[in-house]
Order: C-alpha cells, then structure tokens, then sequence
C-alpha cells in the first residue's frame, strides 16, 4: 500500500519538472535500489522512460544500490547529503552515475508536505500544521545541539575525563612547533655531513 502511494505521488510530481522528465527518459530501463539495513526492506525504484514503477523487496536487477540505515538513508534528503556518502554511512554499490542520476530525480519529486496536506485539510490548516511541526523539529535540533554540548562539558570540566577543547588545541600546537624544531634540528644535522673518520 505504501509503495503504490509513493509511487503514484512520484509519478503525479513528474509532470511538473521539465528536469525530472528528462532523468526519467535517460534512465529507461535502468533501476536503482534502497535497502534498509537492520529492517531487511529492500525497494526498487525502476524508469520506463515515462513514468517511475517502486516495488517493495524488488528482486529485480538494479544498476545501481544504497544500503543504510533508516536514519542515514533519511539524512540524504538533507543538506549534508554528499557528507552522508562521503563519511561511508550509506554505501553506494553499482553505477554511480545512475545514482546520482536517481538521486536528483528523487530529489526534484520530493513532494512538498504542506501542499500535499492542503489537499487533504486545506490551505489554512495545512499552513499551521507545517509551521508547528517546523518549529517542533528546530525545538528538537537544539535540544539535541544543547544537550551534546551539555554532556560534552559535564565529562570536560566536572568528571575531566575529556580534555576540554582549547586545551587540546594548545596541545596539538605544541605538538606541531616540536615536530618542526626535530625536522630543522635533522637539516642542520644533514647539512653538517658524515663524520670525518680518524
């Protein structure tokens, strides 16, 4: 039921991208797949040229494969999305042209929740429920901003079992000033030549 859902929103949003009917017509015949590790879910996502098809636990053949975790799959929606790849905390398997290909038609079907809501609740009440929950997710970034700051502190300065910052900074500095006294104190030691023999 869910995928026919995402697939008819998909497919309702293409029309509305000259950009996304382009991708849908160059990756014909082409698929890409999502697996959801820790769920074993699988979806493919496959392009006819015309139109999108997403099957659940697709066995079918894919071009191109992401495997993550719920939340590491979610956060390639999000503005980090090259550093979720980048930091291997999803894996990209198979062409990756074609994903990145998928990955921007997803990027511009990503349907917009406050019209998609407007359509059920209507314009006024969808405009609230998006600021809400807007505002309830940027309460819940700092809270987590906060709260890691919070404990970070706490094991910095109360329990010293972190070095504070600034401190490791001024370390690494020091570290840094020695490492380039060794380095010149070995030029000169080089430059002076072997010893003469007796």
């Amino acid at each position: 039921m869910f995928t026919e859902a995402a697939e008819r929103l998909l497919n309702r949003n293409l029309p509305r991208s000259p950009r996304a009917r382009a991708l849908c017509a160059e990756l014909a015949g082409k698929g890409f797949a999502i697996t959801v590790q820790g769920l074993a879910i699988r979806f493919l996502l496959s392009s006819d040229g015309e139109r999108l098809a997403l099957a659940r636990d697709g066995a079918g053949q894919a071009d191109a494969e992401f495997h993550g975790s719920p939340i590491n799959l979610l956060a390639l929606a999000g503005p980090d999305a090259e550093g979720v790849i980048r930091r291997g905390d999803v894996r990209v398997d198979g062409d990756a042209q074609v994903a990145q290909q998928f990955r921007e038609l997803l990027h511009l079907l990503r349907p917009d929740v406050e019209e998609e809501m407007a359509q059920l609740l209507g314009d006024a009440a969808a405009h609230r429920l998006g600021r809400s929950a807007a505002g309830m997710l940027e309460f819940g970034r700092r809270l987590v901003t906060t709260g890691t700051r919070n404990v970070a502190e706490y094991f910095a300065h109360e329990r010293a079992d972190l070095v504070p910052r600034a401190e490791a900074d001024a370390f690494f500095a020091d570290v840094d000033r020695a490492r380039e006294d060794v380095d010149r104190l070995a030029a000169r030691i080089g430059r002076l030549g072997p010893p003469e023999s007796p």
